[in-house]
């Protein structure tokens, strides 16, 4: 379903400020795989969600979804294709619009637009349906602008709204990082039911290395813009975040030192 081979990506090259973000990426991910992505920060996590994406394109190597090469395809038309919740709450979603109008525009991602109505009586049901799937009360607040949601509540819209569609792709970018602990497990259960329910090709990034190994079926970790171990759905049975560390240490030949890891 998604491919990564061979991809690079250098910042700022032949300056005394040149970075190698990605270097020689590789990664398959089959329908249905739900992949955590660990790693301390500036390992290339993100720079791997933005080339997915089409936030920015490789310097070498190709991005395929569905055995379709995407790698020149803007972020715009990859939409089709990709859903996406960020970091942070404010984004994904437009505070001065209503929950419904919200939706509506997720509705639409991928589909032609024109000049009629956002929000009818047809939709309108078809969200209120599938707000009621959150089980946090947003189905009866509709009419709310987004702005005026907590945290957890607009991560949990952002969630139902990259997914409405039923990508092909979701990107899970630490969209639990900027919440505190009970809306962020609240976030994460909501996460795991839907992924299992609809059966989609995740890929998720987070600091919470107990939440890493807890997810999803498979586990990457990345390290100066390599990815420097997979961890199969037969061996993540067995993981703990003990061995997790000490697999870093012993590849990386240094201790995981980055503040916003979380071990459990």
């Amino acid at each position: 379903m998604l491919r990564i081979e061979a991809v690079s990506k250098l910042f700022n090259p032949g300056t005394v400020d040149e970075k190698i973000a990605l270097m020689n990426a590789k990664l398959h991910l089959k329908q249905g795989d739900f992949v955590t992505v660990i790693g301390s920060n500036g390992a290339g996590k993100s720079t791997l969600m933005n080339i997915i994406s089409g936030v920015m394109a490789p310097d070498a190597g190709e991005v395929y979804i569905d055995n379709k090469d995407v790698s020149q395809i803007s972020e715009y038309k990859r939409s089709q294709w990709i859903g996406r919740v960020f970091q942070d709450p404010m984004a994904g979603t437009a505070p001065r619009m209503t929950i419904e109008e919200n939706l509506a525009i997720a509705y639409k991602r991928g589909k032609t637009r024109g000049f009629s109505l956002g929000v009818t009586s047809r939709t309108r049901k078809i969200f209120r349906d599938e707000l009621s799937r959150l089980g946090i009360g947003l189905e009866n607040r509709m009419g709310a602008k987004v702005g005026m949601l907590s945290g957890g509540e607009r991560q949990a819209l952002s969630l139902l709204m990259a997914t409405f569609t039923r990508p092909q792709i979701l990107l899970l970018d630490e969209h639990t990082a900027a919440l505190d602990p009970a809306r962020a497990e609240l976030v994460t259960s909501l996460t795991d039911n839907i992924v299992k329910e609809l059966k989609l090709t995740t890929l998720m990034v987070t600091h919470n290395m107990e939440q890493a190994i807890r997810l999803g079926n498979r586990l990457i970790m990345m390290d100066k813009g390599q990815i420097i171990l997979q961890v199969n759905e037969d061996r993540k049975k067995y993981l703990t975040v003990e061995r997790l560390l000490g697999e870093f240490e012993q590849i990386s030949g240094k201790k995981m030192a980055d503040d916003r890891v979380v071990l459990g």
